[in-house]
């Protein structure tokens, strides 16, 4: 996908550019191309962009470790304001207003659809991985696990004889 000029976009039909996603990202690991639609409309002083897209990822569980693959689907818009960014001296130290944290480019600028979707997808990989709702996690043999975690670490000895005492 190629960077989208934004005067650009005033011209086109409907002020709106839509490309039809069937493509692989390069800084994103996928096993199937991404499928999908972009929308990209000029709304005067803010863009509006909106996305449908899936692909097939291989993912790690996070409690057995072991790969799996996972749809993600990403179905989202998002309006990013047109205006030249301010060139302000900043010191070591800047107040962040609620007004500065949201995207901006310049209104003769290129809106990047590659990177936009890229960010998407990286969004919603999940934050907790699990294969299974069920996953049991790793198995751990009940003899010589308790050996060979006091094998591991002496520091939990003061613990392993406490809990000893404890039992008694």
């Amino acid at each position: 996908m190629q960077p989208i000029y934004i005067p650009h976009l005033q011209k086109a039909p409907d002020k709106t550019r839509i490309i039809t996603i069937d493509e692989s990202l390069p800084e994103l690991e996928t096993l199937t191309p991404i499928k999908g639609r972009l929308s990209v409309q000029h709304r005067g002083n803010f863009l509006e962009v909106a996305a449908q897209a899936e692909t097939i990822m291989t993912l790690s569980c996070h409690r057995c470790l072991q790969n799996y693959n996972s749809r993600i689907s990403v179905n989202t818009s998002e309006f990013i304001w047109l205006q030249e960014p301010e060139l302000e001296a900043y010191g070591v130290e800047r107040e962040v207003g609620i007004d500065d944290l949201i995207e901006t480019l310049p209104p003769q600028g290129h809106f990047d659809p590659t990177a936009w979707l890229y960010e998407q997808f990286c969004l919603a990989i999940p934050q907790r991985q699990l294969c299974d709702q069920g996953c049991p996690g790793i198995a751990a043999e009940a003899s010589s696990a308790s050996s060979t975690a006091e094998a591991l670490d002496h520091r939990w000895s003061a613990l392993s004889a406490l809990k000893q005492q404890l039992s008694d």
